[in-house]
């Protein structure tokens, strides 16, 4: 999920208006009517699989315009290799793996179609049950991006060693946390939980940002061009992270490579879907061990709001076959069965609110309760903030930390140097 460094999309963003007019749009309209949509898809298996499946069904048709689909080209994110193809004019019709930040940057270089405003976009949200969701894929009013679907970060717990511990449930509180690792050091067995996902900016949405999130109620950590994680909630969530870290109850230092959940390392760490996979090969034993739980709160909520590691499609305002890209898109969401295909295919939960109640999505969930369990939360995973910032943004949440962590600084603080930097950032 990186964001391709501020000075790359300037240069690029430049050399993409210094060249319009060249390149696909210049196709005469009889060529274009006759050219196939096309469309890049995040380079994984799984999704390809999911998108080859459609593509072929959607192109049996005659009426059909043909779609043509390919991984992202190689680059060092997919953002990087969009902003080359926007730059030298050789940009798809489609694009999924987009995330809402990317989002932000495309629109405000007028890359983006308003599907909004595409002939029964409305239709779309409701057939697919995304009117609670909907909204906060919003840039500046509109709806540039229509999200796939999103991956609820939440603790996964080895229920094994919780009941070594004396616990029949997994830990919703700071306090229930405390005593747990209390009890864990008594037993000169350490670590008690993954407290952060790692160094890099971006895993600041898997630590920090799921916690502030789940203690505040689901309200944003930036509005109107101002960071807002400075605030008691804020406060509480880095008191907490601060606590854990000074009391050794952690480590910076874990990576995903360790894996210190399957090694017993730690009874808990925080992850998406996407692994259960993995364990299912490597470690289908502590898979069997596992619980999930929400994000810690200071008082415990059953339900709290979370991060959602969400990405959708988009349509290039470049596209000289919107309409009929637009029908494509509409065809694959509005279908219900082609959401749980999704599902099967990639184990991410579709972004609509009605997989614990549809039957099609019911029956796949008995036979996956770990599934189950974390697509629970779909309706209260948010996506980050819509910036065009973020990487300097979690880049300054991560010195913030770090100053928690390793020089024990005082969290209050700490937040108000954070979000000054920030907003001195978004005031540029």
């Amino acid at each position: 999920m990186r964001v391709v460094k501020t000075a790359k999309l300037t240069a690029c963003v430049l050399f993409a208006f210094c060249i319009s007019g060249c390149g696909p749009d210049d196709k005469k309209p009889e060529e274009t009517a006759k050219a196939p949509i096309k469309m890049w898809v995040a380079p994984n298996e799984n999704e390809e699989a999911f998108w080859n499946t459609m593509v072929k069904e959607w192109n049996k048709d005659p009426a059909h315009t043909p779609v043509e689909f390919t991984p992202i080209p190689a680059a060092s994110s997919s953002e990087e290799a969009i902003m080359n193809a926007l730059a030298s004019g050789t940009e798809p019709d489609i694009s999924s793996n987009i995330f809402i930040g990317f989002a932000s940057q495309l629109v405000e270089i007028g890359q983006l179609e308003d599907l909004s405003k595409m002939s029964g976009f409305n239709e779309l949200v409701n057939n697919r049950q995304m009117g609670k969701i909907i909204p906060a894929w919003q840039l500046n009013g509109e709806q540039h991006v229509l999200p796939i679907y999103i991956n609820p970060i939440v603790w996964w717990w080895r229920g094994d060693l919780l009941k070594q511990y004396g616990f029949d449930h997994v830990p919703t509180r700071y306090d229930e946390l405390y005593q747990l690792a209390e009890r864990r050091a008594a037993d000169n067995n350490g670590y008690v939980i993954q407290m952060t996902a790692g160094k890099n900016w971006w895993e600041r949405w898997f630590d920090f940002i799921p916690l502030y999130y789940a203690q505040n109620g689901g309200k944003p950590y930036l509005a109107g061009h101002q960071a807002t994680f400075a605030d008691p909630a804020g406060q509480a969530v880095l008191t907490f992270m601060g606590k854990v870290f000074n009391s050794k109850w952690s480590s910076y230092d874990f990576t995903a490579a360790d894996d210190p959940l399957a090694t017993g390392q730690v009874l808990a760490s925080a992850r998406g879907p996407w692994d259960i996979a993995r364990y299912h090969k490597q470690y289908p034993e502590i898979l069997k061990t596992l619980q999930i739980g929400p994000m810690l709160t200071e008082k415990g909520d059953a339900h709290p709001y979370t991060f959602g590691d969400s990405k959708g499609v988009v349509i290039f305002s470049s596209s000289k076959r919107k309409a009929q890209a637009w029908a494509f898109i509409q065809w694959v969401f509005n279908n219900a069965e082609h959401d749980r295909s999704w599902l099967e295919l990639t184990g991410m939960p579709p972004a609509r609110s009605d997989l614990m109640s549809n039957p099609l999505f019911v029956n796949y969930f008995e036979k996956n309760p770990l599934e189950k369990a974390i697509a629970s939360y779909v309706d209260v995973a948010l996506p980050p903030a819509a910036t065009t910032q973020t990487t300097e943004i979690q880049r300054s949440m991560t010195q913030m930390l770090e100053q928690v962590i390793f020089n024990h600084a005082d969290p209050a603080a700490t937040l108000d140097k954070s979000a000054q930097e920030i907003n001195t950032l978004l005031a540029k």
